[in-house]
C-alpha cells in the first residue's frame, strides 16, 4: 500500500509492477515503453493521483511538459483571448501553462524570457505590441538563439518578425490591412476628416494600424494630416479623458477610428458627453472584434481579429518540430475583415474653427 500523503515514483512503480526507472520513462515520454507496460503505468498513476515534480525535474536538467505566455496585461479582452486559445491548445496537448505579464515594459518582458528559459519551458510565447529598439530586437533575438539550442521554441504571436535568420516563430495577422480596410470604409462614406485615435507610434501595433491608415488616405488621394493622430494609453478610461480634453477644445474630425475596441468605447463615451451622436455627427470604427463591441449603442463596425486561433496556431507551431525550417524563422500570417454595424454613416458638417 502507498504511504500517506502525495504518491512517488517507487508507489507507482510498485502498483505497476514495473521498476522506477521505467515509471520516469513513462512519465518523460521521450524513451520507448511496451504499450501493455505503458498502460499500467498510466493507470497506477491515476489511481495514486500521482503529481510529478516539475521543479526537482528542472533541477536535472529535463524540460518540463510547459508552454509559457508573456504578456501585457491579463484583463485586455484581446490578450484574454489569445490567452485562451493558448490554453486550450496546450491542454490538449498535455501541456501546463506559465503566464507573465509585462505592463508592456520591454525590460520586464526581457526578463521574463530569460525566467522562463530557465523554467525549461519548451516554447516561450510573447503576446502583443512591445515598444522595441535595437537594443531591444539584439537581446530578444539573442534569446531566441539560446532557445532553440535547448530545444525550445520563441513564438512571436502578433507581432512583427525579428529579421528571417532568427530561429523564432511568427504568428501574426493582417494588421496593417486591416485597418486599411477599417479606414477605406470611412473614406467611402465620405469621410475626408478622420482622427486616428490611442496607441503610440513607438508601439508595433498601433504604428502597424498607422500605416494601414496612412495607405488608405493615399488611394483616396486625402492628405495625411498629423494633427489628426491623437496618441493614447491602450485602456478604456484614457481614451475617453484624451478625446474629452480634444473635444474641450473643439472638434476638427468626422469621424474616429480607435486602435482598439477598448479605446473606440472610451472614445464612444466622451462624445456622447460632449452631446454628439454617433454615427449622425461622427463615426466611430474600432479595431480586435471583442464581444463588448456588440455591447456598445449603436453597436461598433470593428476589425475582426481571430485571436483564439492566434493562440492556437502559436502553440500546434511551437511543439511542431517537423513543421520548422531546417534554419532560420518561420512565419504564418491569419487574415483579418472588417464587420459592419452600425457605427457609421455619411459625415456630418465640422464645426467652423
Amino acid at each position: 500500500m502507498p504511504r500517506p500523503g502525495r504518491a512517488t515514483l517507487k508507489d507507482v512503480a510498485q502498483r505497476a509492477g514495473v521498476s522506477v526507472p521505467t515509471v520516469s520513462r513513462v512519465i518523460a515520454g521521450n524513451y520507448p515503453v511496451a504499450v501493455s507496460t505503458r498502460r499500467r503505468v498510466e493507470k497506477a498513476l491515476r489511481e495514486l493521483d500521482y503529481v510529478a515534480n516539475t521543479h526537482a525535474r528542472a533541477l536535472r536538467g529535463q524540460a518540463i511538459k510547459a508552454v509559457a505566455f508573456i504578456l501585457n496585461d491579463v484583463r485586455g479582452p484581446s490578450f484574454a483571448q489569445v490567452a485562451h486559445g493558448i490554453e486550450e491548445e496546450a491542454a490538449r496537448r498535455g501541456r501546463l501553462c506559465l503566464i507573465c505579464t509585462t505592463g508592456g515594459d520591454p525590460v520586464r518582458e526581457l526578463d521574463a524570457v530569460r525566467l522562463m528559459r530557465e523554467q525549461g519551458a519548451e516554447a516561450v510565447i510573447l503576446i502583443g505590441s512591445v515598444r522595441d529598439d535595437d537594443s531591444y530586437r539584439r537581446q530578444m533575438r539573442s534569446l531566441a538563439a539560446s532557445l532553440d539550442q535547448a530545444g525550445s521554441r520563441l513564438v512571436l504571436c502578433g507581432r512583427p518578425s525579428l529579421g528571417p535568420e532568427v530561429p523564432a516563430t511568427v504568428v501574426e495577422y493582417e494588421n496593417e490591412a486591416g485597418a486599411h480596410a477599417v479606414t477605406s470604409r470611412l473614406l467611402a462614406a465620405g469621410h475626408r476628416r478622420v482622427l486616428f485615435f490611442g496607441g503610440e507610434e513607438e508601439q508595433t501595433t498601433s504604428a502597424q494600424r498607422l500605416a494601414g491608415y496612412r495607405r488608405a488616405l493615399d488611394d483616396y488621394g486625402v492628405a495625411f494630416d498629423p494633427a489628426l493622430v491623437e496618441p493614447a494609453d491602450f485602456t478604456r478610461d484614457a481614451a475617453y479623458l484624451g478625446l474629452r480634453e480634444r473635444l474641450a477644445a473643439g472638434r476638427d474630425f468626422t469621424a474616429v477610428f480607435a486602435v482598439t475596441d477598448a479605446i473606440a468605447a472610451g472614445a464612444l463615451r466622451a462624445l456622447t458627453e460632449a452631446g454628439l451622436s454617433v454615427p449622425e455627427e461622427v463615426s466611430l470604427v474600432g479595431y480586435d472584434d471583442v464581444p463588448p463591441a456588440t455591447d456598445l449603442r449603436p453597436q461598433l463596425t470593428t476589425v475582426h481579429v481571430p485571436y483564439e486561433e492566434l493562440g492556437r496556431t502559436a502553440v500546434r507551431l511551437a511543439l511542431d518540430s517537423r513543421a520548422r525550417p531546417a534554419q532560420g524563422g518561420q512565419h504564418v500570417l491569419l487574415g483579418t475583415h472588417v464587420v459592419v454595424r452600425a457605427s457609421v454613416a455619411p459625415p456630418g458638417e465640422v464645426p467652423a474653427a
